[in-house]
């Protein structure tokens, strides 16, 4: 695959990996959680060398630890969750450090030391699929959303920025459902995969993050992340 593939499809990880025959049936009406040893067993995509990912003790927990040094890979899962019952997604991240002068909003710029993905599939062909990137970003506000410098079918929204909250855990909570809404227009009953990475390849950068309580939940209640 040629850089510029692997760039155009990891702005929509899931795109290609959600049509497989090896999809999980529909999630339940329980919570969802994902522990950090479940998410070392999800499969890799690679897209320009491999981020590490590997269980650490971590303020007095085992976490998932993501590294990148001008890497990119993801772990994802293909699963549909059924945003009717367990519309909430959960999870707690830290990172240690972001990335200087770069511009998030172009093919050059399009690294984070801190990504979470939801994806869901809008027809039957394989990039027919929206993505909604959760990003801790390094220059963008607070706040921000902005499209995919590879395609539009990938939104962003910067849910932390800068060097505030570096070496801290912080916990987030989001309504997909409402930011589908906000994002694409459209009220979705179901999302089709999920996936979490740290990447650097497009500017060369070196971060490393942290990942723990990722799930589903029917309420907006923040997890109790590390102290």
């Amino acid at each position: 695959m040629s850089r510029a593939s692997a760039f155009s499809i990891k702005g929509t990880v899931m795109a290609s990996l959600l049509f497989s025959p090896f999809l999980l049936t529909a999630a339940s009406g329980q919570e969802i959680h994902f522990t950090p040893n479940q998410i070392m067993t999800w499969p890799t995509r690679r897209f320009e060398g491999e981020t590490r990912y590997a269980i650490v003790e971590k303020s007095g927990q085992r976490v998932l630890e993501a590294n990148a040094q001008g890497q990119a890979s993801a772990r994802y899962l293909e699963r549909d969750i059924d945003l009717n019952k367990t519309p909430y997604l959960h999870w707690c991240w830290q990172v240690d450090s972001t990335y200087v002068g770069v511009d998030e909003t172009t093919k050059a710029g399009d690294d984070y030391p801190a990504r979470v993905y939801v994806a869901r599939k809008t027809g039957i062909l394989p990039w027919q699929v929206e993505s909604v990137n959760y990003v801790w970003a390094s220059i963008q506000p607070q706040g921000a959303t902005w499209p995919n410098a590879f395609t539009d079918r990938a939104q962003l929204m910067a849910l932390q920025s800068g060097n505030g909250e570096v070496g801290r855990w912080v916990a987030e909570v989001r309504d997909v459902r409402a930011d589908y809404q906000a994002l694409f227009g459209s009220t979705p009953s179901q999302v089709n995969g999920i996936a979490l990475m740290s990447d650097g390849d497009n500017a060369g950068g070196n971060a490393t993050a942290w990942f723990t309580q990722l799930g589903f939940s029917s309420t907006s209640t923040p997890p109790a992340c590390p102290q």
